[in-house]
């Protein structure tokens, strides 16, 4: 009896040690497996996003720029987020106070991020199909860049402040040993809820659909070969096919990012004194790691610029003399 208290014990030679959360055996082994298999996809699709992106110059565009800052936000979800997921499904944190500290606080970093570049991508199709004629003026790459660059400050200095003390006694909350709880106080879940959810989902919904009602009007008038249409957002003005499909397509990852999302957010509103632990919303929390996946996926299925630097990468066409200069488009 006493050694099968132990065996669910995290660490059985303390007695201040946490329980195992007791799963069984195949459930375990399939939940594993799954896990690592999302894990190793979102990895390894996400690197080749960044390759891409960074390696071929023809897709050195603003909105590419955008696309290559948010799959190294979802590369890192799968480097380092994942794996630490899997090995909590057991309910014991195994790597120290230390790790117990970057964890939560790299987590909180690239949800803002994320957050943060889908505001930016959203305000980039606004430009692109709303005022088409001055979106090359305005949005230029060194634009762009200085954007993402305070994107990245700006969430690591929110997630800092919001953990702080956290950060400072990262295990000061636990209840035993083998235990990474994160508590924020109800002032700071506030600000940050509003910062990185509420507030950009409420900018992003009105410029997608802005951008919506634009896109079906100008494509109305390219179908009735109208030469002009008079919108409200820009003078008259009309965008190409390819502004309108992309904005498309960036309105897909926008949404499946939203969905994946909410749930998370619903349970952080939903739990007791904003305490989030780091077991006790497990599947909220992969659901929102697992949108890191599904976005490479979805530039899969709807730009073939991607498929075919997959091609290249995967052939090692990139390692040729003048592979950067290779035609995509």
């Amino acid at each position: 009896m006493e050694a099968l208290e132990e065996a669910e014990l995290c660490f059985p030679q303390l007695n201040t040690s946490c329980r195992k959360t007791v799963h069984p055996h195949l459930e375990t082994t399939i939940v594993h497996s799954l896990l690592s298999c999302i894990t190793l996809l979102t990895v390894v699709l996400n690197l080749l996003v960044i390759i891409s992106i960074s390696h071929f110059r023809q897709l050195h565009t603003t909105t590419n720029l955008l696309l290559l800052s948010l799959a190294v936000a979802d590369f890192l979800v799968g480097l380092l987020q994942m794996p630490a997921e899997i090995l909590l499904f057991r309910g014991c944190w195994i790597l120290g106070d230390i790790l117990c500290a970057f964890h939560p606080y790299l987590s909180f970093i690239i949800v803002s991020v994320s957050v943060g570049n889908m505001m930016l991508i959203s305000v980039d199709r606004y430009m692109a199909i709303c005022d088409p004629m001055f979106y090359s003026t305005k949005v230029t790459l060194k634009r762009v860049q200085l954007c993402v660059c305070l994107c990245w400050i700006f969430s690591v200095v929110h997630s800092t402040w919001i953990l702080w003390d956290f950060i400072k006694q990262p295990g000061k909350h636990n209840s035993c040993y083998g235990e990474c709880v994160v508590i924020i106080n109800f002032a700071e879940g506030v600000v940050d809820l509003v910062v990185t959810f509420l507030g950009p989902i409420v900018v992003i919904t009105l410029l997608y659909l802005r951008v919506f009602v634009v896109a079906v009007s100008q494509a109305r008038a390219m179908r009735s070969h109208i030469a002009t249409v008079t919108l409200q957002c820009s003078e008259t003005v009309k965008a190409k096919r390819s502004e309108i499909k992309a904005a498309r397509t960036l309105g897909v990852v926008v949404a499946v990012f939203l969905l994946c999302s909410c749930p998370y957010y619903c349970f952080t509103i939903a739990a007791e004194n904003n305490q989030v632990g780091a077991s006790s919303a497990g599947t909220e929390i992969w659901l929102l790691y697992f949108n890191s996946c599904l976005n490479p996926v979805i530039y899969v299925s709807f730009y073939p610029w991607f498929r075919k630097s997959i091609k290249h990468i995967t052939t090692l066409q990139i390692l040729q003399p003048g592979s950067r200069d290779t035609s995509l488009l």
